[in-house]
């Protein structure tokens, strides 16, 4: 029987600067909880920045960055690690979790809410004064690098009896909300994502405005930044600002015609 292979660092390490605009104290903040090594929570709406604000951090602090996207099939094994048949020989093989306390990466777990609830019970010694993992196939209680932070992040949009963050969990970490950026620095971070004009740019971010305000008309939730730079990459690729639009924004929003036909509306009154 094999131990593990622990990968080189390298592999998860961040060598070019990602684009990140600062709308607040969000990286004063960040910087603070990481100095204490506090685990650290991530509020806010779909597409408004929170995962390439941890890859910026993480370059910024010159940490390895782990990313795990959380769903409903997400066992404590995809986490943790299992063993493996390789060569007729049973191999352990780490998990990302484990991966990241072992070599003192910065852990994401993106959409908290999605994963089993008894698949976030096995970050609560990490998210406290223990800082353990404890590895049961193994007998083994790993002690977490001194340089391993842990960052989840959730929608709050999403709250609901069966998707949300018990308060056992939530009373572990220091939180920050994040939301969609201010028209001004909007515009700018989708003119430079996009390489497009400011003015083009600008016209996204008045159209994602008045969606925003229609939220209670039948969407769930309002235009993405994501989507937005979706949009402008499109008529960069020579594609007409409406067609651009109702693919890259209105049709991934929403199934509901009516609220379609609304949208399509909104767009032919900015562009």
């Amino acid at each position: 029987m094999n131990d593990r292979m622990l990968p080189d660092n390298g592999e998860y390490t961040l060598d070019e600067k990602p684009f990140y605009l600062e709308t607040g104290a969000e990286i004063k903040l960040f910087d603070a909880a990481y100095e204490a090594r506090l685990p650290v929570m991530l509020k806010g709406p779909t597409g408004c920045g929170k995962t390439r604000f941890v890859e910026y951090m993480a370059w910024r602090l010159k940490r390895p960055l782990v990313t795990v996207a959380c769903h409903e099939d997400l066992f404590a094994s995809d986490l943790i690690g299992r063993y493996l048949l390789k060569n007729d020989e049973t191999v352990w093989a780490d998990g990302p979790l484990t991966q990241a306390v072992r070599m003192g990466a910065i852990c994401y777990l993106d959409e908290i809410v999605e994963a089993r609830k008894d698949t976030t019970v096995v970050i609560h010694p990490l998210s406290d004064n223990r800082r353990t993992l404890a590895i049961d196939k193994k007998g083994e209680i790993v002690k977490a690098h001194p340089d391993f932070v842990l960052v989840i992040s959730y929608n709050p949009g999403y709250q609901s009896v069966i998707k949300d963050l018990k308060q056992s969990t939530r009373q572990r970490f220091v939180a920050m909300d994040f939301n969609y950026p201010d028209p001004e620095k909007e515009a700018e971070i989708v003119s430079e994502e996009a390489q497009i004009d400011m003015k083009i740019s600008a016209q996204l971010v008045s159209l994602a405005g008045k969606i925003r305000n229609i939220r209670e008309h039948g969407l769930s939730e309002g235009a993405s930044t994501r989507l937005l730079i979706y949009a402008a990459r499109l008529i960069k690729g020579g594609i007409s600002a409406h067609e651009a639009c109702r693919c890259g924004i209105c049709l991934p929003l929403t199934d509901d015609e009516r609220v379609i036909e609304t949208l399509n509306e909104l767009i032919g009154d900015i562009f």
